[in-house]
């Protein structure tokens, strides 16, 4: 970890590169930041339905997140190099109290004291189009890496992202392996699919050699529209669709808006996972007048399996909750939420988001019963406006999720993240 620490800090300051490179805009367009996570997580579990009986997951961790981007040298095509330096290191855990996937686990089940990795990428841009090599961090309909614990999960393999038309983001990509938001190591792409017909929530794992995914995103009307097109296959696992729509109309004093996304999958070449059969079909509409903004929400899986993805991610789903997913076999849920900036009332940096989800019409198979789910989260987040502290968020965020065929949840999170621009 030492070596690692090492080069991230040599990148952090760039010492030693060549001046002929630093003349060449290399140097000159680079960026690095450091931030610093500090991150407390708790579960409470009861009415467990799993296999695993741990009644509770508590654990507190500090993150150390360095993210370095070079320009690009100069003529018609530039070359440059990212990286990304990730270490965790425990502040407390026990032996009965992890699997929070802030922290590795180890065979005799006690966390990792501490973990590092460092991610590299080689770019090459020209025009308005990069070709990227190494480590990456998608952020798609299709496949998106997850931010939501000590340390972002990331991909490993080749992307290609193209805007030479305005409006219009084109692109693909092959990833060959995934590190896992609390690993250190290259995993497989591991398809999660829930098809359990005894349990609906529980997951099977299988693995697939590459995930290869195209698309596009156009955006016209000042930007207030967005039309999406992505296609994403898992290697003789699945493939799946995704078509989208974004539309924000100004009217007043109120901004109306709509996000609306259809999913659709099927396995895959060899079938490694069996026949596969998934729609998911979601709406997420809001109303924004000064510093509120109001939700509703609906949300339909069908087909004969749950939402399939990648890893252990969260996808931009309309009623996708960080503790429950809502996307289970014939699930249907609603939202409704309401966000508030309290800038409106003076207190800059303030800002709040309580959401309510209710999901029902859950295929238990031969458990025999209508499956029904709800969940309620409240978030709070201040960021300190001025001082020697300006700029440190503090995030808490209260999550109380029950069902009548899956394990409920009592969940608090408590989450302090400062930035630091090194140059």
């Amino acid at each position: 970890m030492k070596r690692k620490l090492q080069f991230a800090i040599t990148l952090a300051t760039a010492g030693g590169i060549p001046a002929a490179m630093a003349e060449s805009g290399f140097i000159e367009d680079s960026t690095a930041t450091l931030q610093l996570r500090n991150y407390y997580f708790m579960r409470d579990f009861s009415d467990i339905q799993e296999r695993n009986q741990q009644s509770k997951a508590e654990e507190w961790a500090q993150g150390f997140i360095l993210n370095f981007k070079s320009g690009y040298t100069q003529g018609p095509v530039g070359f440059g190099l990212d990286a990304l330096a990730l270490v965790g290191v425990k502040l407390d855990s026990s032996r009965d109290r992890t699997n929070t996937a802030l922290l590795p686990v180890h065979d005799d089940g006690e966390a990792a004291d501490e973990y590092a990795r460092l991610g590299l990428t080689l770019k090459t841009r020209f025009s308005n189009t990069e070709l990227r090599f190494g480590e990456q961090t998608p952020n798609l309909p299709i496949l998106a890496h997850t931010d939501n614990r000590l340390l972002p999960q990331t991909y490993q393999g080749t992307t290609l992202i193209s805007r030479e038309i305005p409006g219009l983001t084109l692109q693909a990509g092959r990833l060959n392996s995934a590190k896992m938001r609390n690993s250190t190591d290259d995993g497989e792409m591991t398809a999660l699919i829930i098809n359990d017909p005894i349990n609906p929530r529980r997951l099977a794992h299988v693995t697939g050699d590459h995930y290869n995914y195209i698309g596009g995103d156009y955006s016209f009307n000042a930007n207030r529209t967005t039309l999406s097109f992505w296609q994403g296959q898992l290697e003789d696992i699945y493939q799946q669709r995704f078509y989208g729509i974004r539309h924000a109309l100004p009217l007043g004093a109120w901004t109306l808006a709509a996000d609306i996304g259809y999913y659709t999958a099927q396995d895959d070449g060899n079938t490694d996972a069996g026949s596969l059969d998934n729609q998911l079909l979601y709406g997420l509409f809001s109303a924004k007048y000064q510093g509120h903004t109001f939700f509703v929400g609906y949300q339909g899986v069908y087909g004969d399996d749950g939402f399939l993805r990648i890893g252990d991610t969260l996808s931009p789903l309309g009623n996708e909750l960080p503790t429950y997913q809502f996307s289970a076999p014939d699930e249907r849920s609603w939202q409704i939420r309401h966000d508030f900036d309290f800038a409106t009332l003076g207190l800059p940096g303030l800002t709040s988001t309580l959401r309510y989800v209710q999901g029902d019409n859950v295929d238990t198979g031969p458990r025999g019963f209508e499956g029904e789910e709800w969940e309620r989260d409240l978030d709070l987040a201040y960021t300190i406006q001025s001082g020697p502290l300006k700029n440190v968020s503090i995030r808490w965020r209260n999550a109380i999720a029950r069902s009548n065929y899956a394990t409920d949840i009592d969940e608090n999170r408590i989450i302090i993240n400062y930035a630091i621009k090194l140059f």
